[in-house]
């Protein structure tokens, strides 16, 4: 018989399953928009462009498959297992092939897994995509709290930290002794708290945002160091209204994001200058880049939408980065001393240099800086990104 803690610690399988009536529901609200007149300027700097986001509703409501994202997740296995009172789901792909690395994949906002399934068949059967067995992963794929099918959490705390203590808690109960880890974005946040725990089996971590380059000054010596601190000037002059709103006021558009669906497309779209340009010329010209098709991105947003957690998520940012937050007051641990790996991709919100990178944590195994890619660089160029990370873990075998 079992006990209630084996019962809430239990491992369960998961599939994903949207009714009718959520999709019915869903079309309705995208044909009943209530529209805005169009922007005063011809670039972005008022925000999401009109042409972009009705184009955004035109492919939504008339040619995408509303059955797509149900179908694409119910393709690979996942489960849940309550963490503390909350339900996290996860995807656990787990390779053919012999001494495969287990990897935890952790992804941002406004991303969800969507971001990364892309990347599953080349980490986890890296032969087929002109890699060695040798570079395979076992591969888990959290859904962060409150965002896609993990539960929200019903109480104040669920900090990179804590969230960093699940997930090697989530390893735990998988029977991984020995793993790695990645992020990106909110990822790149859990992935550092990770490193800085440093969980019993945690071996290595890689990163393709730098965390501590958003709390404190950065050296600015040399040209390439300069060019990122005045990277990372603009995006706090002018691109971070996302980042304020929901570190400060997450409630407040929450109401927004779960009230219509075109105030979360436009939302979730206007994250960074490079990605919004991208995904607004996939949309307006047919013409994405990489990975980032108009079907791909509104697999994203409509799991957002039908998942209901718009707000759940933005209030993460209050969290994390909060001022009234518990977070706030907590001084950071000190930097991780097991191998660090680090790749910076050219359409990130600011260019990496090595040196920040070095000054930053202290057993840098692995620095390289791609020639294509931004942001979502897993969900971009997933083939790619696949070859990073299986570079940066190799000294790791």
């Amino acid at each position: 018989m079992s006990t209630t803690h084996e019962t809430a610690t239990a491992i369960r399988p998961f599939r994903a399953e949207f009714s009718e009536d959520q999709i019915g529901d869903l079309r309705r609200r995208i044909a009943a928009t209530r529209w805005p007149s169009k922007e005063l300027v011809d670039e972005r700097s008022q925000g999401v462009q009109l042409t972009a986001t009705k184009a955004l509703a035109r492919y939504w409501l008339d040619e995408y498959d509303f059955g797509r994202i149900e179908a694409r997740l119910n393709e690979l296995p996942q489960f849940v297992t309550e963490i503390d009172g909350v339900d996290i789901h996860f995807i656990h792909v787990t390779s053919s092939h012999e001494n495969a690395l287990p990897l935890i994949m952790t992804h941002g906002w406004p991303g969800s897994v969507v971001e990364l399934i892309d990347s599953v068949g080349a980490l986890t059967d890296p032969t087929a995509h002109g890699g060695s067995a040798e570079e395979a992963f076992h591969l888990v794929l959290p859904s962060l709290p409150g965002y896609g099918f993990s539960g929200e959490p019903v109480e104040i705390g669920w900090d990179l930290s804590r969230t960093a203590r699940a997930w090697a808690e989530v390893m735990r109960r998988l029977g991984y002794t020995r793993y790695v880890a990645q992020g990106g974005d909110v990822g790149a946040g859990v992935t550092d708290a990770m490193g800085r725990q440093a969980p019993e089996g945690l071996v290595g971590i890689h990163t393709n945002l730098l965390v501590p380059a958003l709390s404190g000054a950065m050296p600015t010596d040399t040209d390439d160091e300069r060019a990122a601190a005045a990277q990372i000037a603009t995006f706090g002059r002018s691109g971070n209204g996302y980042f304020v709103e929901m570190a400060t006021r997450p409630q407040t558009i929450g109401y927004a994001l779960l009230d219509s669906p075109i105030a979360l497309a436009a939302w979730m779209v206007d994250h960074d200058t490079d990605a919004y340009y991208k995904i607004a010329r996939a949309f307006v010209d047919g013409r994405p880049s990489g990975n980032l098709t108009r079907d791909h991105i509104l697999d994203n947003i409509t799991l957002y939408w039908l998942s209901g957690t718009g707000a759940s998520a933005a209030r993460s940012y209050w969290e994390a980065y909060g001022p009234d937050a518990p977070a706030a007051d907590r001084q950071p641990l000190p930097p991780p001393t097991i191998p660090f790996a680090f790749t910076t991709f050219p359409g990130e919100i600011w260019r990496t240099p090595r040196s920040w990178v070095e000054a930053s944590y202290p057993n840098v195994i692995y620095f390289n800086e791609v020639d294509k890619g931004g942001h979502f660089a897993a969900w971009e160029e997933p083939e790619l990104f696949s070859d990073e990370v299986r570079a940066a873990f190799k000294s790791l075998r």
